[in-house]
């Protein structure tokens, strides 16, 4: 089981360098959009390529943030029912839920995505649009976003069995300090004491 924590380990910290490399794409497609607006009603002049790096961008981030949501357990998940059960239950509920649900999901999609890509890239597929970009960059995204996806799925469930083991404390309760939310409510208490 060593063994298997220690690869776990070595998932996350892949995962959390992707994500946090890959959330910088946000402010990237932002300034891009902002860019081509201005530029369209500015000179009346666009391109699709700007739109479509608009998407490249949207993409990527989605793609490979998956498994760093997944990691932080940022995921959408339902914990109307689930947060009122003991821990060992909820640990039980997402293993299953990942040998059963997203395991399969995840592989099922890799594994049909690759030929895409594969065909993209040796036909030199180009978009359709007028002025637009080439596709297998974009098609290369899907297979290597739920790639990620399927690795820091196994070790959620290697750290799951270990926390049933009784060899690690709850994976879920990680201290990462307070939430942008909890930070900016701090700061605006402060702000309000302050003028009083």
């Amino acid at each position: 089981m060593k063994i298997l924590l220690a690869l776990s380990r070595l998932i996350d910290a892949l995962n959390e360098r992707v994500g946090r490399l890959v959330y910088w794409l946000v402010l990237v497609a932002v300034l891009v959009s902002a860019a081509n607006a201005v530029i369209r009603y500015a000179f009346n002049m666009s391109s699709n390529a700007w739109l479509e790096i608009q998407w490249y961008l949207f993409s990527a981030v989605f793609l490979f943030c998956a498994g760093y949501a997944l990691l932080h357990n940022q995921h959408v998940r339902i914990d109307v029912i689930s947060g009122r059960l003991s821990k060992r239950v909820q640990a039980w509920i997402d293993i299953f839920g990942t040998l059963f649900f997203l395991l399969p999901m995840a592989i099922a999609i890799m594994w049909l995505s690759w030929p895409v890509f594969v065909d993209a890239y040796q036909h030199n597929e180009v978009s359709t649009n007028a002025g637009g970009l080439i596709i297998w960059p974009a098609r290369l995204m899907l297979p290597v976003g739920f790639l990620l996806l399927i690795l820091q799925g196994l070790s959620e469930l290697v750290k799951r069995i270990a926390f049933l083991r009784g060899l690690i404390p709850d994976p879920t309760e990680k201290d990462e300090g307070p939430s942008l939310e909890e930070q900016l409510a701090e700061e605006l208490r402060k702000q309000r004491e302050a003028s009083a």
